[in-house]
């Protein structure tokens, strides 16, 4: 018998994808295998799974709809669609659940939108939404672009990053309704996309996507609020092509940050320091493939899944514990239009 951790992609539909994809990952043999449609749908770009880990949520699109979509996780990790929320427009790019609360960001509408889960688990109504407003100089923030929505480690607030207004917004669920706590401001131009939290909770991760940065922020949980402490760059500096920095994941450790680089085609990697979380810059690592979209640490830590978008692989890397350095394996699987990447913590027998 085999020790095996269940995965699963969420992808674009735009060419031959056709849903959200299940994999396997063999980690005595340091393999990816049984690749194999979970899910038709359209575009799930991205995926989110419940703490119990009996429920999926998705990024959901039909026709000129869009919205998020809810499954059940059975046994043997196949998926029994549930139901599914859909408003008029463009699907958003981002979803998070904790406890009753999925909450969804739009890139293309600039909002958060909030859904209470019954408890079944299938997605009950949505709550309330909160559009925002605002632009920076860079042409692709002609408006405001949420690019990712999910709570505090704490659980008080809810973050919202916005690519297009250069903001970090904090909000508080109270009475049905999101209410703006605190704005942190990026300097103008950086494109904020996604954040990640210390475990100690006390300092996160922004990643900028159209200045490949990376800013250690401290966060205060009394009012919600961050204050910048470091900023560093994700790509070399003599680097001068084009990199939109896409994703950004912590060790459960503490001691190291990765990130991913659409264009220098990459994942960084950097240690943190176990007082301050200061960051200090690794290596490089190829990622094998093209535009790497998102990536994972799998959950014995022991290796990263990248998926590479424009080539459509999922590319397996050994990770030292010690130093983050990154090796790839001669193990990759081919997931058309691969966006996301998560795992069920759980191990079975394969």
């Amino acid at each position: 018998m085999t020790k095996e951790f269940i995965g699963y992609v969420g992808t674009y539909t735009r060419k031959s994808s056709r849903g959200i994809y299940r994999f396997e990952l063999d980690i005595e043999a340091k393999e990816l295998t049984d690749v194999q449609l979970a899910h038709v749908t359209g575009s799930p770009t991205y995926l989110a799974i419940s703490k119990n880990e009996k429920r999926l949520y998705a990024v959901a699109q039909a026709d000129e709809m869009g919205g998020v979509s809810s499954y059940e996780i059975q046994e043997d990790g196949k998926l029994r669609y549930m139901n599914r929320k859909l408003s008029k427009g463009a699907p958003p790019c981002h979803v998070d659940i904790r406890d009753q609360a999925l909450l969804s960001g739009n890139y293309h509408k600039g909002t958060v939108t909030w859904y209470e889960i019954n408890e079944q688990g299938s997605i009950h109504k949505e709550i309330t939404s909160e559009e925002h407003e605002g632009r920076g100089p860079h042409e692709r923030q002609e408006k405001p672009h949420v690019h990712f929505t999910g709570h505090t480690p704490d659980g008080k607030y809810v973050l919202v990053v916005d690519l297009g207004t250069d903001e970090l917004v904090t909000y508080i669920k109270k009475n049905q309704a999101l209410i703006k706590l605190h704005t942190f401001k990026t300097k103008a131009g950086s494109g904020p996309r996604h954040i990640a939290f210390h475990p100690n909770g006390k300092t996160a991760y922004l990643l900028t996507e159209l200045s490949s940065e990376v800013i250690v922020l401290d966060y205060k949980a009394s009012n919600g609020s961050f204050i910048e402490r470091q900023v560093l760059r994700v790509i070399p500096e003599d680097f001068t092509e084009t990199n939109d920095a896409s994703a950004i994941h912590v060790s459960s450790d503490g001691k190291f940050v990765y990130t991913a680089n659409r264009g220098h085609n990459s994942i960084a990697v950097f240690q943190a320091d176990e007082t301050t979380g200061n960051l200090t810059f690794v290596e490089h690592t190829n990622t094998a493939g093209e535009f790497p979209r998102d990536f994972t640490l799998d959950p014995s830590e022991a290796f990263i899944v990248v998926a590479n978008q424009h080539t459509g692989n999922l590319v397996l890397f050994e990770r030292d514990e010690q130093t983050g350095k990154l090796t790839k394996l001669d193990s990759e699987i081919n997931v058309p239009e691969a966006v996301c990447v998560k795992f069920l913590k759980k191990e079975f027998e394969g």
